[in-house]
């Protein structure tokens, strides 16, 4: 892979085949050295949101205010990340978004740097700008809070792993302790 500007540049783990402007995805979002900034789980077991962990809720469950093109049908916030399944609508173009001037003005031009920054309607662009407004509201709030750098993606194939990951989100929470102990 070619360096930009002469610097070491991290190859992107997304798929080169894959444009992620369309498709249904499970993400993954982790905060740094996985920190419990979105609160624990008690002995119910259940997910006690922090304040923090209430903001990446509400961020989640309206994520169509800001990208029109996004879905999020199942998500679930954990003390120390966030498991999404989330739909991109590759076919809904509104016009040009401010990401989209941003980006351009950002690179200067630049091809390279405008290739593999996030295009609008994209997986990038929903997930950065979540993780935007998260940490802009812990900086508001002088809460403690940095994510983990990125994010993990798997693109959704068929029906049955669809529904083998919304099993999974769904029972993330019961399965905590099982795989904190796997963890250690």
């Amino acid at each position: 892979m070619e360096k930009f500007n002469n610097q070491y540049r991290i190859p992107s783990a997304r798929a080169q085949w894959h444009d992620y402007n369309g498709g249904t995805y499970f993400v993954t979002i982790c905060t740094k050295n996985r920190e419990h900034y979105f609160g624990e789980i008690n002995t119910e077991p259940q997910m006690q949101l922090s304040p923090i962990g209430q903001y990446a809720y509400e961020q989640f469950m309206n994520v169509k205010t800001h990208y029109p093109y996004a879905e999020i049908p199942l998500f679930v916030v954990m003390p120390d990340h966030i498991h999404a399944i989330v739909m991109i609508d590759g076919e809904n173009d509104i016009g040009v978004h401010c990401r989209d001037v941003a980006r351009n003005v950002s690179t200067g031009g630049n091809t390279q740097m405008a290739n593999i920054s996030p295009h609008k309607n994209s997986l990038a662009v929903v997930i950065r700008g979540i993780k935007s407004s998260i940490t802009k509201f812990s900086n508001q709030n002088n809460i403690p809070f940095v994510w983990q750098t990125r994010f993990h993606d798997r693109i959704v194939r068929n029906q049955d792993e669809f529904d083998r990951i919304s099993d999974y989100i769904e029972k993330n929470v019961v399965n905590w302790q099982n795989d904190k102990l796997d963890r250690e």
